[in-house]
């Protein structure tokens, strides 16, 4: 009989695409196949020549992109040498994760069905489309098409004699078993935010602890808006980035979510632990030291202010001793329940810790081990850097909304990211900041005599600011920037550094300010309002248009 495996393979940029993913490596388990979930990235391609059964799960980016965690994988696919025949013996499905209100409807699933098709695999259905636009959101693509998927897969591999489907009464094992240890032994907590020794150029497995240099708002205070520009030094670190990249900075929860937590499932915050795999084959998380406080992991790893998915009541259903409780949560997790579920969570956007509050008897039993089957990781937040290595040597700054809005839960919703950092004050000692930076997707011209229009309004200028001192510290002029904010004296960011730049005559800037007047004035009026000098500088200088939000 032949060997009843299946592979599991996803790009996931928001983590939508991993919790479909580990979804399916579920209910795999239950169909009694050996499942391994990992990202494109971390698997060998060059093993896929060898596999017999796998399902790819993949997102789109931006304008038709792979996730960042499926760029190696997608390279080597498109490489024009691989043989029409290298996965003639691949029985396989892709289900793609879209929103069809971009061009790039799902561009990724497609054109990654359609190679794994040239390469001689065998797709056991057609590509599914799940869409975020739909009323139910991707599930109603997924559901039927996961039913659908099942019935090929056991239809070449049947259960073995004598063993039933797994069914939805039975929890499955965690993913890892806790282990606590002894009271006595030694406790240093902290492992994440010990400054880097190895020499490896920082990444989100290994970050660069950055030293917090300054953090000044820059809104006026009495403006509804918080906004900072944040520096850090990155002195030795070995990073190096031009204008158009990105900083990923890794958050955390707040002290006071992180002692709420564990009051609500009774855990010592101290107690310390090592994890150990279920199945072998199981990785242990990178970000994770061994071994750990139940404190690290609360406030370093787990996403509890994250709005919690379907796949989070579903495993929470299992562990109600109420009956009240047990049935709401089972409604959640159903096809039926994702309307209610969307107005309980998506709208209000109620967070894990919340939805947790209001599962009181549900909470306090939950088993330690199954933490991390059932809240995500915390992912880190991308921010354009907004100065140059030329003007501010051994330094990233960036211009950072603090995220605060209302809804109709009476607290109000809070940026995790933005709201740690803001909270930092680095003149109280010495503050760390786990970073790395990546390229991001603007491009700015080597040629000296292209000029440069720049369309940023608010926090939107950041890319733009490290553009303009990148090119006026080479030398380069041209540079027009239209700014646009609600009033000048209140949110005018920058404001004395782009005066002094206009009179040394490196810059022409152009500004809305939307409240200023009686009629609302935005940077496309000033665009319309200045359309032969636009059009002057793209049709005889060959001008670049870049435009950030």
């Amino acid at each position: 009989m032949a060997e009843r495996k299946l592979l599991v393979l996803f790009g996931s940029q928001t983590g939508t695409a991993q919790d479909t993913a580990e979804r399916i490596g579920r209910e795999a388990k239950r169909r009694h196949f050996q499942c391994r979930v990992e990202a494109l990235d971390s698997y060998d391609v060059a093993n896929l020549i060898s596999e017999l059964l796998v399902v790819f799960v993949c997102a789109t980016t931006g304008q038709g992109d792979p996730p960042d965690n499926m760029k190696m994988f997608w390279r080597f696919l498109f490489r024009k040498n691989l043989p029409p025949s290298s996965l003639c013996q691949l029985d396989y499905a892709v289900l793609g994760l879209g929103d069809s209100s971009y061009p790039k409807f799902n561009f990724v699933a497609k054109k990654l069905h359609k190679r794994v098709l040239q390469l001689g695999g065998n797709p056991l259905l057609p590509v599914a489309l799940g869409d975020d636009q739909h009323d139910l959101g991707p599930d109603a693509v997924v559901d039927p098409w996961l039913l659908a998927l099942w019935d090929k897969i056991l239809a070449l591999y049947p259960l073995p004699p004598g063993l039933e489907i797994i069914g939805p009464d039975t929890r499955l094992p965690p993913k890892y078993t806790l282990h606590y240890l002894a009271e006595d032994s030694l406790h240093p907590d902290g492992g994440l935010l010990q400054p880097t020794a190895s020499r490896a150029i920082p990444s989100e497995l290994h970050p660069f602890a950055a030293r917090m240099v300054s953090n000044q708002r820059v809104t006026a205070e009495c403006h509804f808006q918080d906004v900072r520009l944040i520096e850090f030094d990155v002195t030795g670190s070995g990073m190096t980035f031009s204008a158009g990249d990105v900083v990923m900075i890794q958050p955390q929860n707040c002290p006071d979510d992180v002692q709420q937590f564990c009051q609500l499932l009774r855990l010592d915050p101290d107690r310390r632990f090592l994890l150990k795999p279920t199945e072998p084959s199981t990785s242990l998380p990178a970000l994770l030291p061994q071994p750990c406080t139940i404190r690290h992991l609360v406030t370093h790893y787990l996403d509890i202010s994250c709005v919690p998915r379907r796949s989070f009541f579903e495993l929470l259903s299992y562990f109600s001793t109420n009956e009240l409780e047990r049935e709401k949560l089972q409604e959640f997790s159903s096809a039926q329940g994702q309307e209610e579920l969307y107005s309980y969570c998506n709208r209000p956007r109620r967070t894990t810790l919340e939805a947790l509050w209001d599962f009181p008897h549900t909470t306090c039993a939950i088993p330690p081990e199954y933490l991390l089957d059932l809240i995500p990781r915390i992912r880190p937040r991308a921010f354009s850097i907004a100065s140059s290595m030329l003007a501010h040597p051994d330094r990233i700054q960036i211009l950072m909304a603090v995220v605060r809005y209302k809804t109709r839960l009476s607290k109000p919703r809070r940026g995790l990211c933005s709201t740690w950092l803001a909270s930092l004050n680095p003149e109280q000692g010495d503050v760390r900041v786990p970073l790395w930076v990546k390229k991001g997707g603007m491009k700015f011209p080597a040629d000296p005599d292209t000029p440069v229009i720049m369309i940023g309004p608010g926090t939107g200028v950041a890319p733009f600011r490290a553009a303009i001192q990148e090119r006026v510290a080479q030398g380069h002029g041209g540079n027009c920037l239209f700014f646009g904010c609600r009033q000048k004296s209140k949110d005018f960011y920058c404001q004395a550094e782009w005066e002094e730049l206009v009179t040394k005559g490196f810059l022409t800037l152009f500004t809305a300010f939307s409240r200023d007047q009686e009629e609302k004035v935005y940077v496309q009026h000033r665009i319309r309002e200045n359309q032969r000098l636009v059009w002057e500088l793209l049709s005889s200088r060959n001008a670049h248009i870049y435009l950030a939000g």
